[in-house]
This record gives structure tokens, sequence and C-alpha cells, in this order.
């Protein structure tokens, strides 16, 4: 390939294409996520479902540190792409893999070392306590094979093949989707069965991943460590505030769960289900951000500047309504969902609470996903760092923590809301902003807060 697949044709049709594949791939994804704990959910033992919910917000930060990585890789693949470097941007992914690989190792250890600290410090007691920081044991560890399969996915992005992208993980969430039941109730392994399967899924990503971006498609380059020495400054000037940004979110979803805990067991559930849900009802928007970010770095890249506003404003418009529509399906189906996952009481009123109020701030925070997709291509991934973490780690928890003493656990959802309303309005202005005064790639080479070069290809490609 010598130019980049998203330097012609209009920019609307590319966002709806690569967030449709994204979305496809991460709902598909979070839908048997959400299978899994639906399975939990059968054997009768809240204990067991709130224990998934405590480790879900540990493990949010170590996922997220993958992310980063993976949208980093995406940043700086798909820019060389634009700028017709192509051997460079097989040169990045394989070093992003090495990175991705030594970065993990260390989060992984300090996850499973300190696990039980971590439980208890997200309010987790007792029985529920020890079956949280068991299955983080158990589930962890393979954060190490994904974390290569998420870099390789973002290079498969940067280069526009989004269906690839998503055959990776659809076909990795097929092999969950069959392996739960098998494992959690046939074979009477409970929690533990849960977390094998999760185990195996994370694998499947790994062995799908190299199939199509190394073996088919041959998109990246085998790391040595010349390469790597000349890449890592690069690399590390984007990663640091783009994983930064990434661990906002389970930073404040951490928070929000010690507001949420004293509450008891009920409704440590249903924050359990409304995470699941999240992600599954608001695939989209999760996608949104790491699927335009090759869209922005190929056409920034080039210098089309132009093709860089008009996929702003049509990430805006696509978000603004997919936000719409699952905000009425999800309202029709609620009273489902408390069924099927046995929420009673409290558990109940914090989902209604969530389908009434909370599913509405995602028009914000889909705005939010936006800019941070702009400025993490667009040479100021420090300003995503600052927003995100104003919204989680600055207005969330005080937001929720005051509204749970006026209207009790449904509060939290309140807080989490209004927070991403105010932060999501002030971060699309902003991005919007700067966008639209943008005049080329050559006006970013510094990070005003984290004053580091801002890689360009031509300093480092193989002379």
């Amino acid at each position: 390939m010598t130019e980049g697949r998203f330097l012609t044709g209009g920019t609307m049709g590319h966002v709806v294409r690569m967030t449709a594949t994204g979305a496809f791939g991460i709902t598909f994804i979070f839908l048997v996520d959400a299978a899994n704990l639906f399975w939990v959910s059968q054997l009768g033992r809240p204990q067991l479902v709130a224990a998934i919910g405590f480790a879900y917000a540990i493990q949010f930060f170590s996922v997220s540190v993958g992310v980063g990585l993976m949208i980093t890789t995406t940043a700086l693949v798909s820019r060389s792409i634009g700028a017709g470097e192509v051997d460079q941007a097989r040169r990045q992914a394989g070093a992003a893999i090495t990175i991705a690989l030594s970065v993990m190792a260390a989060v992984v250890t300090l996850i499973v070392g300190f696990r039980y600290g971590l439980v208890a410090l997200a309010g987790a007691e007792g029985e529920t306590a020890r079956l949280a920081a068991r299955y983080l044991a158990m589930t962890v560890p393979a954060l190490l094979p994904m974390s290569v399969a998420l870099v390789l996915s973002g290079t498969l992005r940067a280069y526009g093949y989004g269906a690839k992208a998503m055959y990776v993980t659809m076909l990795s969430g097929l092999v969950l989707l069959v392996l739960d039941p098998i494992l959690i109730f046939y074979m009477g392994l409970g929690l533990d069965g849960a977390a094998i399967g999760l185990v195996l899924f994370r694998f499947t990503l790994l062995i799908l991943a190299i199939a199509f971006a190394i073996l088919q498609l041959r998109l990246v380059d085998r790391p040595r460590l010349r390469t790597l020495r000349r890449l890592l400054p690069p690399f590390v000037a984007v990663a640091t505030p783009t994983i930064a940004t990434q661990m906002s979110t389970p930073a404040g979803n951490y928070f929000l769960t010690m507001v949420m805990a004293p509450f008891g067991d009920e409704a440590m559930a249903a924050w359990a289900v409304v995470g699941r849900l999240t992600v599954v009802v608001f695939g989209g928007i999760f996608a949104l951000s790491g699927a335009i970010g090759g869209i922005f770095g190929q056409n920034f890249g080039a210098g089309q500047m132009a093709r860089v506003r008009s996929t702003y404003r049509d990430a805006l418009v696509f978000c603004g309504i997919y936000t719409v529509v699952a905000w009425v399906l999800l309202l029709s189906v609620t009273s489902l969902v408390i069924d099927a996952f046995a929420l009673t009481g409290l558990g109940a009123e914090v989902l209604r609470a969530f389908s009434l109020v909370g599913v509405g701030g995602f028009v914000f925070i889909g705005a939010l996903f936006v800019s941070n997709a702009a400025f993490n291509n667009l040479g100021r991934p420090s300003w995503s760092t600052l927003v995100n973490w104003i919204k989680d780690g600055a207005l969330s928890w005080p937001a929720a923590a005051g509204l749970a003493l006026v209207f009790g656990a449904p509060g939290v959802i309140y807080g989490q809301a209004l927070a991403g309303a105010l932060v999501g309005t002030l971060a699309a202005l902003w991005g919007w902003s700067y966008v639209r005064g943008l005049k080329g790639p050559q006006e970013v080479d510094l990070d005003p807060i984290f004053p580091r070069p801002y890689p360009n290809p031509d300093r480092f490609r193989r002379r």
C-alpha cells in the first residue's frame, strides 16, 4: 500500500465504516462479557456478581494501559502512512509490540501482587473480597497476550483494515460465547469457569491478530534493538499522555465503585450490570475514538486539514444520532434487563436510574471521545489527559458522593452523568477550536504541556 485509504472519499463514509466495524467488534466482545455475567448471575449468589464487579473495577486499569498503547500505535502508524512512509509504519508496529509486552508485564506483576489490598480498598469485604482476588489472579496474567492483540488491532485500523480488526474480536468472542455456559454450568466451575473462559478468549485474540496483521497482510516488521532505540522516544512521547488519559476512566470507575460499595451487594450487582450494559449499548461510542484515529492521522500526515476538520464534525454528528437511538432502545428493555439479571430492590433502582438519566449523558461522553481522538492524533495528547482527569479525577467522585447523599445509590449514576455533561461540552468546543485553527503537521512539533518532540517520520527515517 503506497497511499492511505482515508485520504480520498467522503469523511462521513470513513467515520461510519470504521466506527461500524469497530462497534460490531467491541460490542460483540462486551455482549459476550455481559453473557458471562449473566451466566454467573444465574448461580443465585449475588456475591459472585459483586465479586466480578470489584475485579472489573481493578482490571479496568490494566486494560486501559493496553488501549492506550493501541491508540498510540494507531496515531504513529497512520501518520507515517499518510506521509507515504510505509516502511516506517511497519517498524513502528513491531516496536510497539515489544513496548506493549514490557509495559504490561510490569502492570500485571503489580496487580497480581497487590490484589488483596486493591479489592479491599475498592470496598470489598469477606467472601466477596476473596472471590474478587481469586478472579484477578486467574485473569490478569492473560492481559499480556491481549496487549499484543490490541497493538496489532490498532495497526490494522491505522491502515484502514477495519473489517479485519472486527473479525479478530468477533471470532474470539464466539469462542467465549460457546465456552462460558460449558465451563460455568456444565463443568460446574462457577466463577472459576468464567475466569478460564476469559483467559482463553484473550489468547484467541492474539492468535487471530497475528494471523491477519502479521501472517496475511505483513504489516509488522520484526522488532530489532536498533529500530527500538530509534523509535522509543517518539512512541513514549505520545504513549505517556495517552495512557494517562486512558487511566482516568478506570480511576473514575474505581472511585465511583467506592461510593457505591457501602450500599451493599444488591447495589454492587447492579453496578456490575451497568458496567456491562454501558459498553454493550455504547460499543459504537467507545469504538469511535479508536476508529477515527486512523482517519485523523492519515489526513494530518498528508497535510489535508480540511478533511481533518470534516472528520471531527462528522464524528460529532454520528455520536449524537447513535446516542439518541441507543437511549430509546435501552429504555424500552429496562424491565427485561432487570428480570434477566435477577436484580431486586436497590439494584433495580440503580439500573432504572442508568436507563433514564445515565444513558443520556453519553451524548456528552461521546463528544469527549471525539476530542480525545483529535488531540491524540493531532499532536496534543496531553490535552486529552487534562480533560479526562478533570472529569474522572476532579468532578465525578464529588458529584457522585454528593448526589448519593440526596438520592442514595442512584445518585452515583446522576453524578457520573453530570460530570460527563460538563466536561464533554468543554472538550468538544476546545477540540473544534483546535482543529479549525490547524494549518499543517509542522505546527505541532511540540506539546505545550509535555514539551517533547512530536514524532516526525522524517527525523527517524532509516538512512
